[in-house]
């Protein structure tokens, strides 16, 4: 978990994606909510699912699926706050 957090605050642009995620959101919101292009915002959300930092919602949609931060995700969020 601590690994993980390091992890992220390395990144500016992963510090700024767990920053806007206060609710469920798909890639497009994030990506106008973080000025990153949608290929950075996509390539981030698979790392950070990887690391079962988010979670997908509806993982059988090919576009617009929902990404959630896990409980692991939430404590990170905090913490960078």
């Amino acid at each position: 978990m601590e690994k993980d957090y390091y992890w992220v605050i390395r990144g500016s642009q992963k510090k700024k994606i767990i920053k806007v995620m206060d609710k469920p959101k798909i890639p497009t919101e994030i990506k106008e909510e973080t000025n990153l292009s949608l290929n950075n915002v996509s390539d981030i959300l698979q790392e950070f699912k990887k690391k079962k930092i988010v979670k997908c919602l509806n993982p059988g949609e090919k576009t617009g699926r929902l990404y959630t931060l896990t409980p692991k995700g939430m404590k990170i969020r905090e913490m960078v706050e």
